[in-house]
C-alpha cells in the first residue's frame, strides 16, 4: 500500500514538475514574441516615416509648381503677335484650360490632407509601439514573478531559467524624433 502511495506522490511531483516547466516556458516565449513584435513594429516605424515625409515633399514640390504656373498664366501679359510671332491665341488658351484642368481636379491643396494623414500614421505607430511595450512588461513581470514564487521557483533553478532583464530605452531613443530634420534633408 505504501509502495502505491509513493508511486501517486511520485506522479503528482512529475505532473507538477512538467506543468511547471511549460508554464515557465511559455511564459518565456511569450517575451521573446513581444520582442519580436515590437522589432517589427521599429521596422514599420523606420519604414514608414521617411517614405511618408518623402511623398508629402514631392505633393508639396508638385503643388508649388502647379501654383506657380497658374500665377503665370494669370499675369495680365497680352503679347501682340508682332512682339511674339510664335505664340498663337490657341497656344496659351490651351494651356489655360489644361491647368483649369488639373485644378478642377485639385480644388484644395492637398498638401494639408499630405500632412494630416503623416500626422495620423505617426501617432499610430507610435500608439502601436506604446502597446507593444506594455504588452512586453506584463510579459516580463509575469514570468519573473514565476521565477521567484515557491514552488515554480525550485523548478526554474532546476532547469536554469534566469530573470530575465527588462529593456531600457537608450538616451537617444528617449529622444523624440525629428520629423522637422527628416523634412530639410
Amino acid at each position: 500500500m505504501i509502495t502505491y502511495i509513493l508511486i501517486a506522490v511520485g506522479v503528482l511531483l512529475l505532473i507538477f514538475v512538467i506543468a511547471a516547466f511549460n508554464s515557465l516556458s511559455k511564459r518565456r516565449n511569450q517575451i521573446e514574441n513581444a520582442i519580436s513584435s515590437l522589432d517589427a513594429l521599429f521596422i514599420q516605424r523606420s519604414d514608414l516615416i521617411p517614405n511618408l515625409i518623402a511623398t508629402t515633399k514631392e505633393y508639396m514640390a508638385y503643388e508649388q509648381d502647379t501654383l506657380r504656373q497658374i500665377t503665370e498664366l494669370r499675369r495680365p501679359v497680352q503679347p501682340t503677335l508682332a512682339e511674339n510671332p510664335y505664340l498663337q491665341p490657341d497656344e496659351a488658351s490651351t494651356t489655360i484650360r489644361n491647368i483649369m484642368l488639373q485644378a478642377e481636379a485639385y480644388p484644395e491643396l492637398r498638401a494639408n490632407s499630405q500632412f494630416v494623414q503623416l500626422q495620423h500614421a505617426l501617432s499610430d505607430c507610435e500608439e502601436q509601439l506604446a502597446a507593444g511595450r506594455r504588452y512586453l512588461s506584463a510579459s516580463i513581470t509575469d514570468y519573473n514573478d514565476r521565477i521567484v514564487v515557491f514552488p515554480s521557483n525550485v523548478i526554474a533553478s532546476l532547469f536554469g531559467f534566469k530573470k530575465y532583464e527588462w529593456q531600457y530605452a537608450t538616451e537617444a531613443q528617449r529622444q523624440n524624433v525629428d520629423v522637422a530634420g527628416l523634412f530639410s534633408n
